[in-house]
């Protein structure tokens, strides 16, 4: 969890801030050498006589200088902007950049008023009077421009923050359920402990007194269950072949206390016994059958463990000749309607616990994703 909650958050989307600073570097070096490079071509021709302007030639040269001279300053300077005022004064942002664009399309005007008298373009003597004609056009030109690209950017800039945030927002809360799934687990898993820790030092404590050996034997089978027991507590599956032990050390153990009223049958495939399943489901299913009808007849209980795999399901079945029970009637605080708590937040709908009656036996299948 710890180096989940450390991920960087730009993991999960763009930096805006980064990406402006990329968009803009890239911006203005692909502007520089378009523009640069055919300007210094286009003065080469023209210094030797290569070529000759016409009139429109002429107003084609003077708005691709005033628009280079124009356009890199401007890119340039309102990405210094964003970077340092943008997020410091957003409600004056487009002031700001309307000030900057200004500034730069007059400096720009005048610069390139200044270069196309330099190479003939604007006659001696009309400098003035083509910066006063072309300025109004350029800052208007540049506002128009300048501040549709601005806001633009900023609009996408503030998309890629909000989703940043929601997909984080999203994480996180998927992290909590989680850390609530598990807490929740590990809850309704402790409250199995006392169950297998009561019935099985009741068991030894009726053997002691006339069979110690069988007692000895019992405590290391309470062993082996409690060990199980706190591994499970800190693991969501378990192989079927750990749980299939346990289901034969408790009915053993309970065998100590009801003795021939306990019969028993495992037929589960070989080929099932490495597949996970929910720590203490079929113990849970056993120990039903053991509580509610063993303890309450004289002739005791028969039980068959079984179990199958059906496309990508598990299917797990006890079987008992007892009365049989409806799931309606179970309670939270039961050990069926433990095991149904966990099945939910283990597999959510894809966990299924039913009881049948198959002539004069109760069927309790499990079943749930393999």
């Amino acid at each position: 969890m710890n180096n989940e909650s450390n991920t960087p958050m730009t993991s999960l989307a763009g930096n805006p801030q980064t990406t402006s600073e990329s968009f803009g570097s890239l911006m203005v070096r692909a502007t520089w050498i378009v523009f640069g490079a055919t300007l210094l071509i286009f003065l080469i021709f023209l210094s030797i006589g290569l070529i000759r302007l016409s009139h429109i030639g002429g107003q084609i040269v003077s708005m691709f200088v005033y628009s280079a001279l124009i356009s890199i300053p401007s890119i340039i300077l309102l990405n210094r902007i964003g970077q340092r005022f943008g997020q410091r004064y957003p409600r004056m942002a487009v002031l700001i950049y309307a000030l900057a664009l200004v500034c730069t399309a007059t400096a720009g005007t005048f610069a390139g008023g200044l270069l196309l008298q330099l190479v003939g373009i604007v006659p001696p003597g009309s400098y003035w009077l083509e910066c006063r004609w072309t300025l109004p056009f350029s800052i208007v030109i540049t506002l128009m421009f300048g501040l549709s690209i601005s806001t633009y950017e900023t609009m996408r800039f503030k998309l890629q923050a909000a989703t940043l945030e929601l997909r984080t927002r999203q994480v996180e809360q998927e992290r909590a359920y989680k850390l609530l799934a598990e807490a929740r687990l590990s809850s309704l898993e402790s409250r199995i402990h006392p169950h297998f820790l009561f019935n099985t030092l009741n068991s030894i404590a009726a053997l002691i007194p006339s069979d110690p050996v069988r007692a000895e034997d019992t405590v290391s089978k309470l062993a082996s269950l409690l060990r199980f027991s706190l591994n499970a507590n800190q693991s969501g599956l378990v192989p079927l072949s750990l749980e299939l032990k346990i289901v034969r050390d408790y009915l053993e153990i309970e065998k100590t206390r009801f003795g021939e009223r306990i019969r028993y049958e495992i037929t589960v495939p070989e080929t099932m016994q490495d597949m996970k399943i929910p720590p203490l489901a079929l113990q849970s299913l056993v120990e039903n059958a053991v509580k509610h009808v063993a303890a309450r007849r004289a002739k005791g209980v028969s039980i068959h463990v079984s179990g199958s795999r059906e496309s990508n399901r598990i299917n797990l079945e006890v079987l008992d000749d007892g009365p049989g029970f409806s799931l309606d009637a179970i309670s939270p605080d039961h050990g069926l309607g433990n095991l149904m708590a966990r099945l939910e937040l283990l597999f959510g709908s894809a966990g299924d616990l039913a009881v049948s009656r198959r002539g004069e036996m109760t069927a309790v299948r499990l079943s749930f994703p393999a």
